[in-house]
């Protein structure tokens, strides 16, 4: 599996949570870094882009090298590093990409605008109830009529006009195939996911644990990219990537 992101000097996310969970699950990982960062738990302090033709250099040597049968997106930082990235990608190949617009230490890392070559080679968006907002131009919500307007949004963005705009009744299969919108941000005992999909839906629920963790967005859209490269149907994948991420929170809690 290739794994497009940056680095987290905390450990706490990123390529580290990456590689952690596609070991868990029996994955082996082809790292490809898009930029180093110097955070702790808290706060962001330093983020250096890597330079795009970098980025492709990366990618090539790792499809070269083995065979690749998923590949996850995190985060790009940079419009050029999307584009470097997009240009890539290998047809027909599953592909997730998890929109890490903000780090859970609270730095800024990316916009739609810098995800936009790639969202049309995307097979399933992962962005969580802020980062779905954001990327459709709608206010918060963990409404389900909220999260399917969104939805409906993003797979029908064409990259060209304002995202909550006329674009979402004129374009179609111009955006991802699927979006997940994570609710591990949301309140309640319960953290539901819900996928989308052209004319379906589907709920994925796990109790909520009392502490957060980080990283647990890269670690949710790895799980299910490991699933993917296995072979399961894009629905049964996030089923059990959901359970992956809940058998390994429910182990942190003990340790």
């Amino acid at each position: 599996m290739l794994v497009i992101a940056g680095t987290d000097s905390s450990g706490g996310a990123g390529l580290t949570r990456d590689t952690a969970m596609a070991q868990r699950l029996g994955c082996s990982v082809a790292p490809v870094v898009t930029a180093v960062t110097a955070q702790t738990s808290t706060a962001l302090t330093s983020l250096w882009p890597v330079p795009p033709e970098d980025i492709a250099a990366q990618i090539t040597a790792a499809l070269r090298e083995a065979p690749v049968q998923a590949i996850k997106i995190g985060m790009l930082g940079t419009p050029e590093a999307a584009r470097a990235v997009a240009e890539l990608l290998p047809p027909e190949m599953p592909v997730v990409l998890d929109p890490v617009l903000n780090t859970s230490s609270g730095g800024t890392l990316g916009d739609l605008i810098s995800l936009a070559p790639l969202l049309r080679r995307v097979t399933l968006l992962t962005p969580n109830l802020q980062e779905s907002a954001s990327l459709s131009g709608q206010p918060v919500s963990a409404a389900l009529p909220d999260l399917q307007l969104q939805a409906k949004i993003l797979m029908g963005w064409n990259g060209k006009t304002d995202p909550a705009g006329s674009s979402v009744q004129v374009a179609h299969n111009s955006g991802p195939n699927a979006v997940l919108i994570k609710g591990g941000h949301a309140k309640g005992a319960i953290s539901t996911d819900h996928l989308f999909q052209p004319g379906r839906h589907n709920a994925y629920h796990a109790p909520r644990l009392p502490h957060g963790h980080r990283g647990t967005g890269c670690a949710l859209a790895t799980a299910i990219s490991c699933q993917l490269a296995q072979g399961h149907a894009l629905e049964e994948a996030c089923a059990r990537a959901k359970t992956a991420l809940t058998e390994w929170l429910v182990q942190q809690q003990i340790d």
